[in-house]
């Protein structure tokens, strides 16, 4: 496997394009388009929220009923959500302008919003966006960063990235971008995430291997604690590697799969360090557990303690915190074998052993808490499973942020 620059338009066969309709920013591209000309098999997973957006309803529907896809169509600033029939049936009108446009099957584009809850869609300015980005389009990288810029809100930078593997003599590509840096928290996928990929592979397989994988990645993230209505992660597949095609379990299925799971994870992380007002990606590695389960619950509940976030902020070792998000988090262990240890910029630190702080210099261990990139390292001496989380450090900006959100 091997990474390279790009993003959705990386694989075989896929073309993007962001423009600027103005559905509530000015003077930015605010609608995004990825589109194949080859119908592809599609996987998807979905907000766990109770309340879902109209568009989480359109796309889970499509997606759930087999129907190939070959365009998305996304908008930032409005969520679509809470809006009611109307706002489902924005949704199909959306879908209808892009088939027009893009010449395909209306039940083939899946659409997607992110951004304020309970605002109606200016579905002239929408149409007139769809219009723009299918005449746009294109299968460059400019093309892909555009389409990742498009897609942001409070994002502070577009996320995105791309990997080839070889399977069955042929270069696979899996590529992806995703936006997310509020409203935050795992149950399921937190954002809006969209991958494509040139494989050959059945529909199964493909939801098996997505659904899967997003326990490990974008589930073991937080900003917030707060799980979005709007949670999509979607992946396209057009099948033009000319790989043979993966329609059991194997060699070629593993390898498909690692270069997946980097993907997400790469992408996962890249959404917790940009939290909203954050400063540093904060990272938990649980380690020695006696299960994964035990290992993810604690290593969840340490980068979702809003006291550790703000120690981390502070460049604080308050390994107190950390400790007691552990002793809450419902796993079992014992506080009295347990040792922690913070690491960053290349360097770590002991600071907890044998039930009590060990003799640690608080200059070295705020230095290493000052980097951009921090960890925290729990050794349970248990066992030999392990499971990292990401989440980010709690900042006076993050109260701003959402203070003003709808303003």
């Amino acid at each position: 496997m091997k990474q390279i620059s790009g993003g959705v338009t990386a694989a075989k066969g896929f073309m993007a394009a962001g423009a600027e309709a103005g559905v509530k920013y000015q003077n930015r591209k605010d609608m995004a388009l990825i589109y194949s000309p080859y119908p592809c098999v599609t996987a998807g997973v979905f907000t766990s929220n109770l309340v879902k957006a109209a568009p989480v309803i359109w796309d889970r529907e499509l997606v759930n009923a087999g129907s190939p896809v070959q365009a998305v169509i996304v908008n930032s600033g409005i969520a679509n959500a809470c809006t009611g029939r109307i706002g489902y049936d924005y949704c199909k009108q959306t879908a209808e302008a892009a088939a027009e446009h893009l010449h395909i099957p209306e039940d083939s584009v899946l659409v997607a919003s992110t951004g304020v809850i309970g605002m109606q869609l200016p579905m002239d300015k929408i149409t007139v966006g769809v219009a723009k980005l299918a005449k746009s389009k294109a299968d460059t990288p400019e093309a892909g960063d555009d389409a990742a810029h498009a897609i942001m809100t409070t994002d502070t930078v577009p996320k995105q990235i791309a990997v080839t593997v070889e399977l069955g003599g042929k270069a696979v590509t899996v590529g992806g971008m995703c936006k997310g840096s509020g409203m935050i928290h795992p149950n399921m996928c937190t954002m809006l995430g969209f991958i494509t990929t040139d494989v050959c592979i059945t529909k199964e397989l493909l939801q098996e291997a997505l659904s899967n994988d997003v326990q490990d990645t974008f589930n073991m993230i937080s900003v917030d604690g707060d799980t979005s209505t709007n949670d999509t992660l979607v992946v396209l597949a057009n099948g033009q590697a000319g790989n043979p095609v993966i329609d059991k379990k194997g060699a070629d299925y593993d390898a498909f799969v690692e270069a997946l799971h980097f993907v997400n994870e790469m992408l996962a992380k890249k959404m917790a360090g940009d939290g909203e007002g954050a400063t540093a990606l904060f990272e938990t590695k649980v380690i020695h557990a006696v299960s994964k389960e035990q290992a993810k619950v604690l290593a969840k509940s340490v980068i979702c303690s809003s006291l550790t976030k703000a120690a981390i902020f502070g460049h604080d070792a308050n390994w107190g915190r950390i400790l007691c998000a552990m002793g809450y988090s419902g796993a079992q262990f014992d506080p009295d074998q347990l040792e922690l240890s913070f690491a960053g910029g290349g360097e770590s630190i002991l600071i907890y052993k044998d039930g009590m702080a060990v003799d640690y210099s608080e200059e070295d261990a705020t230095r290493i808490l000052s980097n951009p990139e921090v960890t925290v390292i729990a050794d349970l001496k248990a066992g030999e499973a392990e499971a990292s989380a990401w989440g980010c450090d709690l900042t006076y900006d993050y109260v701003k942020i959402n203070a003003d959100y709808r303003s």
